[in-house]
Order: structure tokens, then sequence, then C-alpha cells
């Protein structure tokens, strides 16, 4: 009873209309949207009102949170779940929004194995327990330039699809069981040859913190699936397809088509 009154309750808010000043932050501030077709967008502005809806925002640091800060933030993390079906990133409940770089103790594991024993200043992260932390200037610079293959929001959101299995390991959970076996064959390779390109100093086109481990890698190579799709395509074209069938879009046509 309960799953059925919330598929009814978010039915009838994604009904609603984007409010005008939320429809105009998108603009102003996620410019990957006008990129989509209309029937996306609008799928978009339902999949926004929920997320507003559901999960609750706060300032850390002294910033105070306000609707850009919010609409910036859920029209990017609500791009990851456009054509699937969503609940929403069922364990999120937070978000904390710092106004820049944070610093935290050290213990974070780096590309290659190692873990760095010195504080650490971040731009993000995701928690398994509910609450995904952001850099509101990293949030509004990545959503700005949709080229560099840099999106805090599209990696921590990333991280919190990969967590709903329960291990955020890389393998989220998949339309189909049938899935699982290539992505992790594909995902595989292709992790294990970041990490040694990473280790040769090779120049990669999907960034080497990918090389950490499988959870960075599934994160890093959704920020170039969405920012530098032509490109992962033609170079890893069997990991873009995987990308494909997850994410249930296709960038790199919306990229050519521009």
């Amino acid at each position: 009873m309960f799953r059925w009154l919330m598929r009814r309750r978010r039915e009838a808010i994604r009904r609603r209309p984007l409010p005008a000043e939320w429809r105009a932050i998108v603009e102003r501030n996620v410019p990957y949207v006008a990129c989509l077709p209309v029937a996306d967008r609008d799928e978009l502005a339902g999949h926004i009102q929920v997320f507003l809806a559901e999960k609750r925002f706060e300032g850390c640091g002294g910033l105070g949170i306000t609707d850009e800060i919010r609409v910036t933030i859920a029209a990017q993390a609500c791009v990851l779940l456009l054509h699937r079906e969503t609940d929403y990133f069922s364990k999120l409940i937070s978000i904390l929004v710092y106004p820049s770089t944070y610093v935290v103790p050290g213990g974070r594991p780096q590309p290659g194995g190692l873990v760095a024993d010195d504080p650490q200043a971040r731009l993000g992260e995701s928690w398994v327990d509910g609450v995904v932390v952001l850099v509101w200037d990293s949030v509004r610079a990545g959503a700005h330039d949709i080229h560099d293959g840099y999106n805090v929001v599209l990696h921590e959101f990333a991280h919190q699809l990969d967590q709903e299995s329960g291990a955020g390991d890389g393998v989220p959970i998949l339309p189909l069981r049938s899935m699982y076996v290539a992505w992790a064959r594909v995902l595989g390779h292709d992790f294990e040859e970041l990490v040694r390109e990473t280790q040769h100093h090779h120049r990669t086109l999907i960034d080497q913190y990918g090389a950490t481990n499988p959870a960075e890698f599934f994160a890093v190579v959704t920020e170039t699936f969405f920012e530098k799709p032509t490109q992962l395509r033609a170079k890893y074209p069997a990991l873009y397809g995987q990308m494909q069938q997850f994410y249930r879009q296709d960038p790199a046509a919306l990229a050519l088509s521009r």
C-alpha cells in the first residue's frame, strides 16, 4: 500500500508544470538540458520536482541554501534518471552543500592503491548512509562546461546509484540479470587498462582518478559518458555500449546533432 501511495504521489508531482523561476535557473545554470529532446526535458522537469519534494538540502560552512542551489543540483542529478525505472536515489536523504572546497582528515584511497594520510581537500563525496556532499562553486563550474568531462554532481550521484545495491563496488543494479556478465567483463577490462595507463603516466581520456577502484571508475566513466560521449564511444565502444544500456541514453547522438 505504501509503495502504491508513493507512486501516486510522485505521478501527481510530475504532472505539475515546473515553476517559471525554476525553469529559468535550469536554462541559465545547466546548459546540457537544452541539448535534450523536448520529451526528455519534460520528463526531467517532472523528476526535478519529485527530487526536490523528497530530498533535504543543508548548507555548510556558512552557505545559505537557495532555490538556485537546489534546482541546479537536482537538474544535473536527475539527468541520470531519464528513461529508467527509478526510485529517486532511494537511499539518499540529505545533500550537504559547502560554498567551496572543504578539508577532511586523511585516509582516502588514491590511484594505485595508496592511501593518503594527510588531510584531503574535497569537492564532493557520497555516503552509503543517505548523504551526498557537494561544493557549490564546483557544482556551478561543472554544470557550465558540458564538454570538459568533469561534473561533481554526475560523479557523486553515480555513486548513489552504485550504492543502491548495498556494495558500492562499481556494479549498480542493472536493468536485466543477463547484463551482469558483460558489465563485469567490459568494465573490468577497461578499469585494468586505466590502472596500467595511470601507472605508466600516460595521458588518458578517462580521468585517472577512476583508477582508484571500480566504484570510482564507474563514477568517472559516468562523467565521461555524458560530457565526452563521442570520444568515449570512439575509444571504448564496448564501455560506451554498457553505459548506454544502463542509462538508456545516447549522449553521443545528441552531441552529433548539436
